[in-house]
């Protein structure tokens, strides 16, 4: 280590999510509802990489679930999960985006049947993933990528 580089302390126990798109990682952490008191969240931003630039969110003490890595898959499309167990990675996988997304994105039709006081759950299919383009199982709208960041 040369005397310019930082180290950061590695996590006990927790979740590192890498390879995150550079000026993604705010909008990870509002998706996981983040920062939060007592919970001690490291960020890393416009990290250098061999492929360019990333961002990295450490999170200790909390592991992300299957929903959270869904939407996290709709910013962040190369990111890797990585779960920490005693400072041992237990778990390393890439986000997938999934054919199909319940509950998570809303449709940007103002007249689509789930933006009504109706008991449905949106629903979408990708169409693109890239860039991401998603369509409304009710209305057959397009919702592309940057409408869904500014979901989250």
């Amino acid at each position: 280590m040369t005397k310019h580089e930082l180290k950061v302390k590695p996590i006990e126990n927790g979740t590192v999510i890498d390879h995150i798109q550079a000026n993604k990682a705010l909008q990870v952490l509002k998706i996981l509802g983040l920062p939060k008191e007592g919970i001690n969240v490291t960020l890393a931003m416009n990290v250098h990489s061999k492929l360019g630039f990333k961002d990295i969110v450490k999170i200790e003490n909390r592991e992300v679930d299957h929903t959270e890595i869904d939407k996290i898959s709709l910013i962040a499309p190369n990111a890797t999960i990585n779960i920490i167990r005693d400072y041992e990675i237990v778990s390393k996988k890439k986000v997938e985006l999934v054919e199909e997304l319940n509950g998570i994105v809303k449709c940007t039709n103002p007249k689509c049947i789930s933006n009504t006081d109706e008991p449905i759950e949106s629903k979408f299919y990708l169409v693109e993933s890239d860039p991401i383009t998603l369509r409304c199982h009710y209305c057959e709208r397009l919702v592309q990528a940057d409408e869904i960041s500014k979901q989250f």
